[in-house]
């Protein structure tokens, strides 16, 4: 046995000194705790309730929307994506005269209260904003125009949120439920839940692996894909492929995948293409691609002719990637959503093409679908897809391919997307 001395101080003395806390003031702690809770909870209220009204007005004033009005809804974006540019501590000197006026002091929990709120709520209110926007309007809008009566819950991207909205509905005694999944494999014990009350399930663009369903309606996703692969090896007919995926949990990233690699499996196997790469991108994020893109670069020492990507936000990540090498408008890379960005990307050589969903015929033919679903008539189905569990009847929609040549044909003469915003 043996002491250990450490500036005079032996092993066992130094571990009694750190676990038996002597010089903690534990007034001091509690103190802290509780000024950390109040700097927590009570900015978190006030972000709520400001970010949500931000988040409705935001979409309601937009194009389309029940209270139009562009100056409002302009307005509205700049005020919100101006907070949430600002660094946190900047702001917080830039509103001391404020902080001051409302709660007679600069310093402390309270002073850092309006900034905290002030900087977080504008982040809320974009989330509400998109949350909202991804909720498809022109189904409710046509059940709504068949009779029936529409309950909306959208779970932000939250699995659980999602599970527990969908349970809620249930005891609703709703006819028919349809479901945005966010997560295609998480979803079957809550829809059996649905199905031994006697609710139909119609899965909407995403199909839900796994589940008793009684419908789905989307495009033709395999078709996407195969879209996708003919533009780029129509610009790219050889050389060095990079493959970017979509999110992994998303099956309509398999089914674009399944369609791509149709068009590009006899051209790999005859030696005319070389896949250089293979990576899917979590929650379909465009900075996820980036680094990916940079990773997929340097491995290939930027030997890559084409890159398949298969949605416009990992395209536009994979582009800035390309950007940051000069490669970009040299190396051709595909879309899917038909995003005004990629439009935009499009007209300026950066991106070869994207695929164009028009989205209010989808949301009508789901509306027809579900209200027949719901008094039980025979629905018409084109298609069948698989889920795992049983083959499910489909109605699968065209996709459209758009490239510099037909934008006008397409996405304009739509009213998708307007000739002054892609051009201006």
């Amino acid at each position: 046995m043996f002491n250990l001395f450490l500036a005079g101080t032996t092993l066992s003395e130094l571990f009694e000194e750190m676990f038996s806390f002597k010089n903690v003031v534990w007034n001091d702690v509690f103190k802290a705790i509780n000024e950390t809770l109040y700097m927590t909870l009570i900015p978190t209220v006030y972000v709520f309730v400001i970010g949500l009204v931000l988040g409705i007005l935001l979409f309601l004033t937009g194009k389309g929307r029940s209270l139009e009005n562009k100056w409002v809804h302009v307005i509205l974006g700049a005020i919100i994506n101006i907070f949430r540019a600002v660094p946190f501590i900047i702001l917080l000197t830039l509103l001391m005269p404020f902080t001051k006026a409302v709660m007679s002091t600069i310093v402390g929990p309270k002073g850092a209260i309006p900034t905290l709120v002030i900087s977080a709520a504008p982040f809320y209110a974009r989330l509400v904003d998109i949350a909202l926007n991804e909720i498809p309007s022109g189904v409710i809008e046509a059940a709504e125009s068949m009779g029936a009566k529409v309950f909306v819950q959208s779970a932000n991207g939250d699995d659980s949120a999602q599970i527990s909205q969908i349970e809620n509905m249930i005891n609703k005694n709703i006819d028919v439920l349809v479901i945005i999944p966010h997560n295609g494999e998480v979803l079957s014990n809550v829809i059996s839940e649905a199905k031994k009350e006697g609710i139909k399930v119609l899965a909407y663009d995403r199909l839900i692996n796994n589940a008793d369903l009684d419908f789905y309606v989307s495009f033709d996703n395999e078709k996407v894909g195969e879209l996708q692969a003919k533009s780029i090896v129509a610009v790219k007919p050889e050389g060095n492929y990079f493959l970017m995926g979509g999110s992994p949990v998303d099956n309509n990233a398999k089914l674009f995948r399944k369609g791509q690699m149709k068009v590009l499996d006899p051209l790999i196997s005859n030696g005319k293409i070389k896949v250089v790469g293979d990576q899917w991108v979590d929650s379909w994020l465009a900075e996820k691609a980036l680094q990916i893109m940079e990773n997929a670069l340097t491995a290939n020492k930027n030997n890559v002719d084409a890159v398949v990507a298969s949605n416009d936000a990992t395209a536009g990540g994979a582009i800035q990637a390309l950007s940051a090498q000069g490669l970009s408008g040299k190396v051709a890379i595909s879309g899917q959503d038909a995003d005004l960005a990629a439009i935009k990307r499009i007209v300026n050589g950066s991106q070869t093409m994207t695929v164009y969903k028009p989205i209010t015929k989808l949301a009508d033919k789901a509306a027809e679908i579900a209200v027949e679903l719901g008094k039980n008539e025979k629905v018409e189905a084109n298609a069948e897809l698989n889920n795992g569990l049983k083959n499910v009847p489909a109605y699968l929609l065209d996709p459209i391919a758009v490239d510099k040549r037909n934008i006008n044909e397409t996405v304009i003469k739509d009213g998708f997307h307007t000739k002054e915003s892609i051009y201006h």
